[in-house]
C-alpha cells in the first residue's frame, strides 16, 4: 500500500488529489489499480513515473513481460513486484473481469506494434484499451454491479475523456516518440501529409483538429457525469473532481488554438482545489 501510495504520488497530482476524496477503502484500491497501470506504462514506453516519451528498442520484450506479470497476478501467483501484486489484491478484492487488465494490455500491445488511427472509429478504440477500461475497473472499486451496464458504460466514458484530453495536450511529445493518434482522415481532410502534422504552417488546421478532440472529450465528460449521480457520495464528489481536472486541459488545449503546444497545458494547483470545492457542491 505504501509503494502504491508513493506511486500515485510521483505519477499523477491530479489523480492523487481526487483519489482523497474517496472513502478510505475506495481510496486504498484506487491506489493499488494506478501502481498498476503506471508500472505497465513506464515500462512500455520507458518512462518513470510519467514524463516525456522515450523510443524503446526492445517493445516487443517489455510487452512479453507485461503480460506474464499480468498474467501470474491474476492468477493469484506472488510476482516479486510490487505493482503487479497490486493488481493481484486489488483483482481479489474487488472481483474485477480478468478481461478488464487484459484489455488494457492490448492497448500497450497496440503501441508496441507502431498503431496509428485511420479514423475516429480506430482512436475510440485504442482509446478503449488504454484508458476506458480503467473506468471499468475503477467503477467496479467503487461498487458499480456487472449488471449495471449503462453506468458501467459511462465509466468507460470518463476513460474515452481522459485519454482525449491527453492525446490533444500531448501532440507534439507524441510526434516526436513518432507517434501520432490524431486519424489519418482528419488529416487527410485538413490536407497535411503523414508525419508533418506538426510543421509550423500545419499549426492553424493542427488546432482545428484538436479542437475536435477537444470537443469529443467534453460530450464523453459529460455522459461520466450523468454516471457519476449514482455512486455513493464520495465516490461521486472524486469522480466529478478528477472530471473537472482533466476537462480544463482538453478546454485549454482548444483555447489556446496554434499556441496549444508552445508550453505543456496543466492545471494549476488553484484551478485542481477550485474544481475539488465545485465538485462537492456538485455531488451534493
Amino acid at each position: 500500500m505504501a509503494h502504491a501510495r508513493d506511486s500515485i504520488a510521483l505519477g499523477s497530482r491530479s489523480f492523487a488529489l481526487a483519489s482523497k476524496l474517496f472513502a478510505p477503502d475506495v481510496r486504498e484500491r484506487a491506489w493499488l489499480l494506478y501502481s498498476w497501470c503506471r508500472k505497465c506504462d513506464d515500462i512500455a514506453d520507458g518512462q518513470d513515473h510519467g514524463g516525456a516519451l522515450s523510443r524503446v528498442d526492445d517493445p516487443q520484450e517489455r510487452l512479453n513481460f507485461l503480460r506474464d506479470m499480468t498474467e501470474k497476478a491474476l492468477a493469484g501467483n506472488a510476482t516479486g513486484h510490487p505493482a503487479f501484486d497490486a493488481l493481484a489484491l486489488v483483482v481479489a478484492e474487488c472481483r474485477i473481469p480478468p478481461a478488464w487488465p487484459r484489455d488494457l494490455v492490448q492497448g500497450f500491445a497496440m503501441d508496441a506494434d507502431g498503431f496509428a488511427p485511420r479514423n475516429a472509429a480506430d482512436l475510440l478504440t485504442y482509446c478503449y484499451h488504454v484508458a476506458g477500461v480503467v473506468g471499468l475497473m475503477m467503477a467496479c472499486i467503487m461498487g458499480v454491479p456487472p449488471e449495471d451496464e449503462d453506468t458501467l458504460s459511462r465509466a468507460n466514458d470518463l476513460g474515452l475523456a481522459f485519454q482525449l484530453a491527453n492525446i490533444a495536450r500531448d501532440i507534439s511529445e507524441d510526434a516526436d516518440a513518432g507517434r501520432c493518434y490524431i486519424p489519418a482522415e482528419w488529416l487527410a481532410e485538413q490536407g497535411i501529409p503523414p508525419g508533418e502534422h506538426m510543421k509550423t504552417h500545419h499549426r492553424p488546421a493542427m488546432a482545428l483538429l484538436s479542437g475536435r478532440m477537444a470537443a469529443m472529450a467534453a460530450d464523453y465528460e459529460a455522459s461520466a457525469r450523468i454516471g457519476a449521480q449514482r455512486l455513493p457520495f464520495r465516490s461521486r464528489w472524486a469522480v466529478l473532481a478528477a472530471a473537472g481536472i482533466y476537462g480544463d486541459i482538453a478546454r485549454e488545449v482548444a483555447r489556446r488554438g496554434p499556441a496549444a503546444w508552445d508550453h505543456r497545458v496543466v492545471t494549476s494547483k488553484a484551478g485542481k482545489l477550485g474544481w475539488v470545492a465545485r465538485a462537492l457542491l456538485q455531488a451534493i
